[in-house]
């Protein structure tokens, strides 16, 4: 593929890593020859670059596929992955998680990312469910429209909290904020 072919999302091969196309921009200066900026996501590690290419600059595309697993359990800074299918387990290092892991729950099912039968990459759903472990009482009073407090959840997950939210409750949170949506019934 060459640069006319980008688009947000499409995964290329560079410089022996995989990089996620975050967005990109066509430029056509008054002198000179066109170029694209680009901000590149590396699935591996998830920093992000800047990139400049030429016009018509040529590439490797990354032929990404996704599969569902299971999370089972974590041991030794990796974590144990079930595949639905075949019952195969596999062990993927924490860092692969990232920040999500504080959300990992035994059972839960997870995607991964796989490149040539690697896997690359996992993520968890956008959103789950967890109780409240932990966090000081609510007052009486104290309204939705108030400030905030911190509270942790299943798994050990700091999450700023409305302060009518107590030990027990259960919360709907976005896992890629770390952000409180609702209290759920």
């Amino acid at each position: 593929m060459d640069t006319s072919d980008f688009r947000n999302g499409i995964s290329i091969l560079l410089d022996n890593d995989i990089f996620t196309i975050v967005e990109f921009q066509h430029v056509k200066p008054g002198k000179g020859g066109a170029f694209v900026r680009s901000k590149l996501k590396n699935l591996r590690t998830g920093a992000t670059v800047d990139k400049t290419w030429r016009a018509g600059e040529k590439m490797d595309q990354a032929i990404l596929e996704r599969k569902p697993m299971q999370y089972l359990y974590s041991q030794d800074g990796e974590h144990v992955l079930m595949d639905m299918e075949t019952f195969d387990q596999t062990n993927v290092r924490e860092a692969m998680v990232g920040t999500q892991g504080k959300y990992l729950k035994e059972g839960m099912d997870v995607q991964v990312v796989l490149h040539r039968d690697q896997i690359v990459g996992v993520s968890l759903p956008d959103f789950v469910e967890r109780a409240v472990v932990e966090t000081d009482p609510g007052v009486r009073g104290d309204t939705a429209s108030g400030g905030s407090k911190p509270a942790t959840v299943e798994g050990g997950a700091v999450v700023q909290v409305p302060f009518f939210v107590n030990v027990g409750d259960k919360l709907k949170i976005d896992t890629r904020s770390d952000q409180y949506l609702e209290r759920v019934k």
